[in-house]
């Protein structure tokens, strides 16, 4: 299994994101599974990728949200939660994308 976790400089979301990912791959069984942060810095990047906003995390190169339609733009990217909107998705939300993945 491979995730990655796309992210723009400066994004405020990005190391909450991170963590979270890791602790939902604990939770799982999975501590060695490596988490890469890659950093998007050019609209060029941003579409050669499946940047969808920052953080974008993907799962063997799929977003964790289906139906995400990746974007040009170097923007930051709000997910829906049971809480409401937020900025990155919840650790529980995280984890079910790994199980169904």
């Amino acid at each position: 299994m491979r995730i990655d976790v796309l992210s723009i400089d400066d994004c405020p979301n990005s190391p909450a994101a991170i963590d979270q990912v890791r602790d939902a791959l604990d939770s799982l069984g999975y501590p060695d599974v490596p988490v890469i942060e890659r950093r998007i810095t050019t609209p060029e990047e941003a579409a050669a990728s499946a940047f969808a906003g920052s953080p974008t995390i993907l799962i063997n190169g799929v977003d964790i949200v289906p139906g995400t339609v990746p974007t040009g733009s170097l923007a930051c990217r709000v997910y829906r939660t049971d809480t409401g909107m937020a900025g990155r998705p919840t650790t529980a939300q995280i984890a079910e994308a790994i199980r169904t993945h």
